[in-house]
C-alpha cells in the first residue's frame, strides 16, 4: 500500500487549467477516474493529511501509486473526456450507472428473417430492440398479449418455430390469429416485415398513427357492410386503446421530457427516471449505486446525466446501424423498397426538456454537452411549482423508496464485504485487503474432458464479464487425470498470458483501439490473491509456476474442501479461519462459483463430444462441419431419420458428404 506522499508531484508542476486525471495503482491499472475546472486545486484535496479525507477516498488515495492528467481547452472536453475514460479503463471508485439488469423489457429480434417479440431480462445484446422498461413482469406479457391481436408477430422461441415448419401446421396462436403464422408461409416476408414495423412504430411512442389508421379501416369496412371485419377492428382498437391508458397522462401532450431524481445518504444513492413522451409516463427506471466519497447530489446527478445520455446516444446509434444493415441485406436479397420495410426507430435519446431534483454541477456545461449529442438544444430545469413539480415529487418518493428497500435487502451487505476482505487480508499477512481475487477449479470425470474455471471477484463482488474457462491440453491423458497437472498448466496460461500483456503494453494509453467491448477483456493486470481449488500438492505445483515466470506480486492459497483450510506455499500448517467469519463466508462463496462453472462447461463440452461421436467415422466430415450438422437438426436421430437432400441444407455439406452421412448412420 504506496503513501500518496510518495507519488505526490512537486509544488507548482501541476497546471491550473481544466483536465481529466487518473489514479493508477501500483500495476498501472487505472482505479479512478476525475476531471476539475482546476487541476492544481483538485489534485491538491487528495494530498491533505489522511485523517482529513473521507473513508473511501483514503482509500483510493492509498491503493493508488501515481496520478496523471490530461489538459484540455474546456470543461465541457472535460466533460467529454471523462464520461470516456470511465468506459474505457471501468475504474473501481468511480460511481458507475450501469445497464440496470433486473428490470423486465419487451424485445423484439430484428434481425432475424422473422423477428419475434418477447419478455427479457438482462443485459442489452446486439439485433434485439427493447422497449420499456416495464414495472412488473406481467406489465410486459399483458401488453404483448393485448397487441398481437392487431400486430401478429410471432412471440414463439426458435425452436417452437422450426418444430411446426417441418410439421407444416401452425401453433395455437396460428389457428386463433394471434400470430400470422409465418412458419408455414401464411404471410410473405415482405408482408410479415410491415408488421413488424407497425408494432415497433407503436412500441416507439407513434401510437396516433395507428390508432388513426385503425379508425379509419374500422369506418371503410362499416361503410362497405363488411359488419364481421368492422368488428374485429373495432376490437382491435379497444385493444390498442387499453395499452395506450396504462400509460398515465401526467403533462399536455406536446411534452417530451425525463424526470429525474436522486435520494441520497452517507455511503448510497438511489437515482429514480420517469420518460414522459407526448404528456404519457412510458417508461419507469432506476438505480442505487455506491458513493466514492463526499460527492453531493449535483455532483452525482452531473455524472449521471452525462453518462445515462451518452450511453443512449452510442446505444440508439447502433441500432440505426443495425437497421440500415438489415435494410440493405432485405433490398440485396428480394429487391423490396427501401422505405417500405424500413423498421421504424426509437424517439430521440435525448429529449428537449430534462427535469432534475437538484440542478447539476456545471449546469450550463451539461446542457452544452446534451445539445451536443441531441443535435439541438436542452433544456434541464428544475421544476418549482404546477404539474410538473407535482410529477417531481412523485419521482423522489419513488427514489426514496427504492434506497429504502435496497438498504432492507442489503442490511450489514456493505460491512460484511468490508470484514471479509479485512478477515483474509489479516489470515493471510498481505499488505493490503485483496480487492481483486481469482480462483481457478478443475473437472472432469475419470480423465476425459478435463476442463478448468477461473473466476474473478472485485470489491466482494462476482465480476462475471472476467471469467474464464479452459480445456486442459498437457496434464490429462486418456483415462487418467492429474489435478496437480491441471492445475500448474491452468495457472502458466493465466499468468503467462499477464505477463506477455505487460510486457507488450506497457502503458495502456498506447493501445486505445485494442480494448474490447465485449465481456472477453485482456488480462494485463494481476489479482492481489490467486486461489487454487485444492490443497498443499496444489499450491506446490502453482507456486512452482509463479517461480517460473517471476510472479512475486500476487498471493497464492490453496483452499482445500475437507476443512476449509488455506494453504499457503512453503508452510507445512494451514491457516484457518473462524467457521463463522465473512472471510470464510467469502471465500466459500469464490470457490463455490469456481466449482459451478467449471461443472457448466465439463458438462458442455461432454455432450457436445457424445452428440457428434456417432459421426465419427464419416469421411471427409470434420469437426466444425460436425458441430453444424448436429446444431441444423438437433439431435443424432433426427439426422438418422432425415433424407439425403435435407442433409445437404446444412451449410458446408454436399450431395456426395451427404450421401456418406446418411449411409455412415444407416449402417450403425
Amino acid at each position: 500500500m504506496a503513501n500518496p506522499a510518495s507519488y505526490r508531484p512537486a509544488p507548482g508542476t501541476i497546471p491550473t487549467s481544466p483536465g481529466v486525471y487518473k489514479f493508477r495503482d501500483a500495476t498501472g491499472r487505472v482505479i479512478y477516474v476525475g476531471k476539475a475546472k482546476n487541476l492544481r486545486a483538485r489534485l491538491n484535496n487528495y494530498f491533505q493529511p489522511p485523517h482529513q479525507l473521507h473513508p473511501r477516498t483514503r482509500q483510493m488515495v492509498f491503493t493508488a501509486a501515481s496520478v496523471e492528467w490530461t489538459v484540455v481547452s474546456s470543461e465541457v472536453e472535460a466533460l467529454q473526456l471523462e464520461y470516456t475514460w470511465i468506459k474505457r479503463f471501468d475504474p473501481w471508485f468511480n460511481v458507475m450507472y450501469r445497464d440496470d439488469k433486473t428490470y423486465p423489457m419487451l424485445a423484439v429480434s430484428v434481425r432475424e428473417k422473422f423477428p419475434r417479440a418477447f419478455f427479457y431480462r438482462g443485459p442489452r445484446r446486439k439485433g434485439v430492440r427493447y422497449f420499456g422498461p416495464f414495472s412488473h413482469a406481467w406489465a410486459v406479457r399483458e401488453t404483448l398479449d393485448l397487441l398481437t391481436r392487431v400486430f401478429p408477430i410471432r412471440t414463439c422461441s426458435n425452436g417452437v418455430y422450426n418444430r411446426h415448419k417441418k410439421l407444416g401446421r401452425p401453433c395455437l396462436l396460428g389457428y386463433i390469429d394471434k400470430c400470422s403464422a409465418p412458419c408455414v408461409g401464411r404471410v410473405s416476408e415482405s408482408e410479415y416485415d410491415d408488421t413488424v414495423r407497425e408494432f415497433v412504430a407503436f412500441m416507439s411512442g407513434r401510437t396516433d398513427q395507428v390508432v388513426r389508421e385503425l379508425t379509419n379501416r374500422m369506418n371503410d369496412a362499416a361503410e362497405n357492410l363488411e359488419f364481421e371485419k368492422a368488428a374485429r377492428l373495432r376490437d382491435d382498437l379497444g385493444a390498442v386503446t387499453k395499452v395506450m391508458e396504462r400509460q398515465t397522462v401526467v403533462l399536455s401532450a406536446d411534452t417530451d421530457a425525463d424526470v429525474i431524481a436522486i435520494e441520497s445518504d452517507e455511503l448510497e444513492a438511489a437515482v429514480q427516471i420517469f420518460t414522459v413522451r407526448n404528456g404519457r409516463i412510458r417508461a419507469q427506471r432506476g438505480w442505487v449505486v455506491e458513493k466514492t466519497g463526499e460527492e453531493t447530489d449535483a455532483t452525482l446527478m452531473q455524472d449521471f446525466l452525462v453518462q445515462y445520455y451518452s450511453d443512449a446516444v452510442e446505444r440508439a446509434a447502433q441500432e440505426e446501424a443495425e437497421d440500415e444493415a438489415l435494410r440493405e441485406s432485405k433490398i440485396r436479397r428480394r429487391g423490396v423498397d427501401q422505405e417500405s420495410h424500413a423498421l421504424a426507430h426509437p424517439s430521440q435519446p435525448v429529449p428537449r426538456e430534462i427535469l432534475v431534483e437538484t440542478a447539476p454541477d456545471e449546469a450550463a456545461d451539461v446542457a452544452q454537452l446534451l445539445g451536443e449529442l441531441r443535435g439541438g438544444p436542452v433544456h434541464v430545469k428544475v421544476p418549482v411549482r404546477g404539474d410538473k413539480a407535482a410529477l417531481m415529487n412523485t419521482v423522489h418518493r419513488n427514489a426514496a423508496e427504492a434506497l429504502h428497500q435496497h438498504k432492507l435487502k442489503r442490511v450489514g451487505d456493505l460491512t460484511a464485504r468490508s470484514q471479509a476482505l479485512q478477515d483474509i487480508q489479516e489470515a493471510l499477512g498481505l499488505e493490503e485487503a485483496p480487492l481483486r481475487i481469482e480462483c481457478t477449479d478443475i473437472s472432469h470425470i475419470q480423465g476425459t474432458d478435463v476442463v478448468a474455471s477461473l473466476v474473478v471477484f472485485e470489491d466482494g463482488l462476482p465480476k462475471k464479464n472476467d471469467y474464464r474457462r479452459y480445456r486442459i491440453k498437457e496434464a490429462a491423458g486418456e483415462g487418467r487425470s492429474d489435478d496437480v497437472g491441471s492445475i500448474a498448466e491452468v495457472t502458466r496460461r493465466r499468468f503467462k498470458r499477464y505477463n506477455e500483456d505487460k510486457l507488450a503494453n506497457p502503458d495502456d494509453d498506447a493501445f486505445e483501439d485494442e480494448v474490447e467491448t465485449t465481456g472477453a477483456k485482456r488480462f494485463a493486470y494481476p489479482p492481489q490473491l490467486f486461489i487454487v481449488d485444492g490443497g498443499k500438492p496444489q499450491v506446490t505445483a502453482a507456486q512452482r509456476v509463479f517461480e517460473e515466470l517471476g510472479i512475486v506480486d500476487v498471493a497464492l492459497v490453496g483452499l482445500a474442501k475437507r476443512l476449509e483450510e488455506m494453504w499457503v506455499p512453503d508452510d507445512d500448517e494451514p491457516v484457518i479461519l473462524p467457521r463463522n467469519s465473512e472471510g470464510m463466508y467469502l471465500l466459500q462463496q469464490i470457490r463455490d462459483e469456481a466449482h459451478r462453472f467449471a461443472i457448466t462447461y465439463h458438462r458442455h463440452q461432454r455432450s457436445r463430444r457424445m452428440r457428434a461421436s456417432a459421426l465419427d467415422g464419416v469421411p471427409g466430415l470434420g469437426p466444425a462441419r460436425r458441430t453444424d450438422l448436429v446444431k441444423y437438426f438437433g439431435s443424432v436421430k433426427k439426422i438418422r431419420e432425415a433424407t439425403v437432400e435435407e442433409i445437404q441444407q446444412v451449410s458446408g455439406i454436399g450431395p456426395k458428404l451427404a450421401e456418406a452421412i446418411a449411409l455412415h448412420l444407416a449402417e450403425e
